[in-house]
């Protein structure tokens, strides 16, 4: 009896010893104190395969794949196991809330900067200053570092970026007798505002009304906010600065109630879609798609789609080509989505070491920043060395002096988009008037930047 007592007793001991040693190890293996640091890479879907989609295999993971399998075996320090992962771009925001609210959050995110950004005021993404040297900013112009820096530091290294531009049907152009404002097919058209309105102009008045029934010369919409980023173009067109250096809105002047003016004008005037209160960004590019419209917004994403589609015969042809967004002062008004990877402070000072040399190894290494022509990319050298293959790259690097940064990387941005489009929705139904909806829009957009300033770890410093 004593004998069986004292071997149950010892396995019972050694049985805990056991889960002990093992919770102990796999503790180790996730703080990377063990022999190998592994480190966890997110990703929203960006692009397929690693040069090209057409590769065999390829995969929304691919390129990211194939940096972790060269970074593993060229990294030094550290013996580094990298994992990747896709996640949904609309459970972004709640996977990672749980997950830092559980201690697990990814090491590095690969996301546009406009998504991530309120990430950064909360204290949870470490800046990446000392990963970024000289010949780095020399080849990425200032317009990208400027979309990616938060307060005095660098918080995303910018990879690639998708530029929001107009987009325009060339055949109902020169149907309207518009043929001196059709631009080169591999230009990015600039008309003056003047120009622009003579366009909508002759667009409303000249196009055959037989071939293109119930057309409107351009697209506009506020039922959510969705493609905002154009409406905030438009409210630019006639100079307001929009933030201020405190990074507080300031559209309430008279330049900006100018553009709300002119707004409300190319609606009443019928240059534009019917009921854009109740139309979405959507409904104007299925619109455009639809000939039914002859300007619209575009990135080189609908863009390149859409083209697509044409080409397989899931839509009708047309001559698609690209422009600027006017403004008064002649020169032309264009915004960027940036996108690069970001680090999680993990509070892992292994993990964290690892992360970094990762983000840098594959946001500067000469052939994996080539991937970056799957959308379009930041790096003069990519530029010049893939122009002839896209040379809309070329237009689109040159176009880069006139970015304004659309964030103004303030605090609750996420939460800022929320304020406009009710704004504008109140501007077209005549429920307020231009001066109204511009001091509302301040108003209220202020008191959501100011309550998340509150707890902004950039300005709170």
């Amino acid at each position: 009896m004593f004998s069986k007592k004292l071997t149950a007793s010892l396995m019972t001991i050694l049985l805990v010893i056991g889960v002990l040693a093992g919770c102990s190890g796999e503790k180790e293996k996730a703080t990377g104190n063990g022999d190998t640091t592994e480190i966890k890479v997110w990703l929203t879907p960006q692009w397929k395969g690693v040069l090209d989609a057409k590769e065999e295999g390829a995969d929304f993971d691919s390129f990211f794949k194939e940096a972790a399998k060269r970074f593993e075996k060229e990294y030094t320090d550290q013996k580094v196991k990298v994992n990747v992962e896709v996640i949904a771009g609309d459970q972004r925001d709640e996977l990672l809330n749980v997950n830092l609210n559980g201690g697990t959050a990814p090491d590095v995110f690969f996301e546009s900067v406009f998504a991530m950004g309120d990430y950064a005021h909360r204290g949870a993404l470490l800046p990446l200053n000392d990963i970024v040297d000289d010949e780095a900013k020399k080849d990425i112009p200032q317009t990208y570092w400027d979309s990616v820096t938060f307060g005095d530091d660098i918080y995303f290294y910018p990879f690639s970026q998708s530029p929001g531009t107009l987009t325009y049907n060339a055949d109902m152009f020169k149907a309207a007798g518009l043929e001196k404002y059709v631009g080169k097919d591999t230009e990015i058209k600039t008309w003056t505002l003047k120009e622009y309105e003579e366009i909508l102009k002759a667009l409303k008045t000249n196009l055959p009304k037989d071939k293109y029934p119930n057309a409107s010369p351009m697209g506009l919409y506020a039922l959510n906010n969705q493609g905002d980023t154009w409406n905030l173009a438009y409210l630019r067109m006639f100079g307001n600065p929009f933030f201020n250096e405190e990074g507080n809105l300031v559209v309430d002047d008279a330049k900006g109630v100018e553009a709300a003016k002119w707004l409300k004008d190319v609606y009443k005037k019928g240059y534009t879609n019917p009921g854009a209160e109740s139309v979405s960004s959507n409904d104007v590019n299925a619109m455009f798609q639809n000939q039914q419209l002859a300007i619209s917004f575009t990135n080189p994403i609908l863009f390149t789609n859409a083209k697509a589609d044409m080409e397989s015969g899931k839509a009708k042809k047309f001559d698609m080509r690209l422009a600027n967004i006017p403004s008064a002062s002649g020169d032309p008004l264009t915004f960027t989505y940036v996108t690069g990877a970001t680090l999680f402070d993990t509070k892992d000072e292994a993990r964290i070491k690892a992360s970094k040399a990762f983000v840098k190894f594959m946001s500067t290494d000469k052939e994996l920043v080539k991937s970056s022509k799957n959308s379009v990319p930041v790096r003069q050298s990519v530029v010049d060395e893939y122009k002839a293959e896209n040379p809309l790259f070329e237009a689109y690097a040159e176009n880069a002096k006139y970015a304004f940064n659309f964030t103004g990387n303030v605090p609750g941005y996420s939460e800022l988009r929320q304020v406009l489009y009710p704004e504008l929705q109140a501007l077209y139904t005549n429920a307020k008037t231009p001066e109204q909806v511009m001091k509302d829009y301040q108003e209220k957009g202020n008191q959501v930047i100011n309550n998340a300033k509150e707890s902004s770890v950039i300005y709170n410093k």
